[in-house]
């Protein structure tokens, strides 16, 4: 299960990404609630979204799934563990925080444009991109361009503001309180912490208060690149992903 970050439809996973991933793996991607052909969001929290995720794999006749979130995802990944352990086989939580006052926000400008409902290219490409990787960012985005031309993926980027306003609406609460990092400490399912060294949406001792504070049984590795360090270190990313999942 791919959960992606705020403000994001489906379609916005690197493509070369998923086909590498996708070579061991069947990949369930989704749009949440009010976004694509998704209904609308009644909830206000990400425990909506993970029970909304527990939901379609009801639907579709999935007891258990690795989950993978990044960003936002990694929230609502963290809410599904927790909430839902017994759905959770491995979790894998990419470029996300703790909550409450064990998280650290990254600089204003990546904040503003992560919170922006149609951020421009150039905006999107600094957060997810390093200044001297952002030509590989702009290769991502023609990716995703002959992508959605060739139906490989679906060809639906628009995000309504008011769900782009919703979702970081969510991250208040999120932020104000400690409930999810002191639950943490209770997952049973191994986890795999995955951080951008240069990352200026979340920093990187995010990852590391998860994986070493509160969670036992958890791994971190930290890759070159920023926000999308996923994609920008794909291959290495998918070789560690590979592992992990086959414990």
């Amino acid at each position: 299960m791919m959960l992606i970050g705020t403000g994001s439809t489906m379609a916005e996973w690197d493509p070369a990404l998923l086909r590498l991933l996708a070579r061991d793996h069947r990949l369930i991607l989704f749009d949440y609630a009010g976004l694509g052909m998704s209904g609308p969001w009644h909830g206000r929290s990400f425990d909506s979204l993970a029970d909304a995720t527990a939901a379609l794999m009801d639907a579709i006749g999935l007891a258990r799934a690795d989950i993978l979130g990044w960003s936002m995802g990694g929230f609502v990944a963290q809410r599904m563990a927790v909430d839902h352990p017994r759905r959770v086989s491995h979790l894998i939580l990419a470029g996300t925080n703790p909550g409450g006052s064990h998280a650290v926000l990254g600089t204003p400008k990546a904040q503003a444009i992560d919170s922006e409902p149609d951020p421009s290219d150039a905006e999107t490409l600094h957060e997810l991109y390093p200044p001297d990787r952002q030509a590989e960012g702009r290769r991502f985005l023609r990716r995703l361009e002959g992508a959605s031309r060739s139906g490989e993926i679906p060809d639906d980027f628009h995000v309504p503001a008011a769900t782009t306003r919703t979702q970081v609406t969510a991250e208040d609460p999120w932020l104000r309180s400690n409930r999810n990092y002191r639950q943490l400490g209770a997952l049973a399912a191994p986890i795999l912490v995955a951080a951008g060294a240069r990352d200026p949406v979340v920093p990187p001792v995010n990852l590391r208060r998860i994986a070493a504070a509160r969670v036992p049984r958890s791994s971190l590795v930290v890759f070159p690149g920023a926000h999308a360090f996923l994609f920008q270190e794909r291959r290495p990313f998918t070789r560690v992903v590979d592992r992990f999942l086959r414990q």
